[in-house]
């Protein structure tokens, strides 16, 4: 049994070829896309802004820190200087709640410390009218 490569009745110079070829055609479309592609200046999406010329803006001061510590025993400390009672505290608070720029007041509780004094301390902050108040330290009572 052989195998036949021409046409079957072995007259293949009078038959015309009707079908044509379209590997080369679309290679070169290919290539033609390509060099299109390539061509084609990239598009850059910007927007066109009018920005100040002059010196950048001021930076603000940084507000002035009260540091309020509350020991164990409920002794409460201003800045480090005791505060010897209760009136005192009022004084110092209402001094800084009128202060301008207004100071931030750092409240730090001792871990140990009942929650009698600290909330003695936040009522007179609040009553004093300080309204930039913060407890510092919170992290060390998370388990």
């Amino acid at each position: 049994m052989a195998i036949s490569l021409g046409p079957a009745d072995g007259d293949d110079d009078d038959e015309v070829m009707s079908s044509i070829n379209t590997t080369p055609l679309v290679d070169v479309m290919l290539v033609l896309l390509i060099i299109l592609l390539i061509t084609i200046p990239l598009q850059t999406h910007s927007v066109n802004l009018d920005m100040p010329n002059g010196p950048p803006p001021v930076a603000a001061p940084l507000p002035e820190v009260v540091r309020i510590d509350i020991n164990a025993e409920g002794a409460v400390t201003w800045n480090g200087q005791t505060v010897a009672d209760h009136a005192e505290l009022d004084s110092r608070l209402h001094a800084a709640a009128i202060a301008q720029p207004a100071p931030e007041v750092h409240i730090r509780p001792d871990r140990a410390v009942a929650y009698g004094p600290v909330a003695s301390v936040l009522a007179a902050a609040q009553l004093q009218g300080i309204t930039k108040l913060g407890i510092v330290g919170a992290e060390q009572f998370l388990p």
